[in-house]
């Protein structure tokens, strides 16, 4: 079976930037668990899973337009430290951090400054402006079901359980 759109599939992955390994799932992780089609990945990893099948192991290389974008600048904002899920404490200039944003949901930012109440934030991805090297190992492809369709994301025991 062929990953596409409304397939499960898993898959180990290491992530390299500028030669650096920053994120593997492949030392004691667990495998990611993704529904292709339904934007849970970045455009260039979708596209290049698109078509592989159980034990395909590749090399993918995401330019910037097809990962988290290119990097812009101006992109600065002061956010009172209350938006921040551990409350800005333990915060320091360069850590990347999780904001949560008044309409709900969350987005990853860069803390610039930490000041006495207030953090000053870059609202570019880490990871925006640079190529992404990928080392992808499949080691699932299958149907999604009609609940995971419906969800919108992979239940990775199949059970429906989140």
């Amino acid at each position: 079976m062929q990953a596409g759109k409304d397939k499960v599939i898993s898959f180990h992955y290491s992530l390299s930037v500028d030669g650096q390994q920053v994120e593997s799932s492949v030392e004691g992780g667990e495998p990611l668990w993704i529904l292709l089609g339904h934007g849970q990945l970045i455009p260039g990893m979708e596209a290049g899973l698109e078509g592989k099948s159980v034990g395909d192991k590749f090399d993918l290389e995401i330019a910037p337009e097809q990962g988290y974008g290119p990097r812009q600048e101006g992109q600065t904002q002061r956010v009172p430290k209350k938006y921040f899920p551990k409350q800005g404490k333990g915060l320091k200039a360069g850590d990347s951090t999780i904001l949560s944003l008044k309409e709900g949901g969350q987005r990853v930012v860069v803390v610039q400054k930490v000041g006495s109440s207030v953090v000053d934030i870059d609202l570019n991805h880490p990871m925006a402006g640079k190529t992404l090297n990928f080392n992808i190992d499949v080691q699932t492809v299958r149907d999604a079901s009609e609940e995971e369709i419906a969800h919108g994301h992979a239940h990775p025991k199949g059970d429906g359980e989140h």
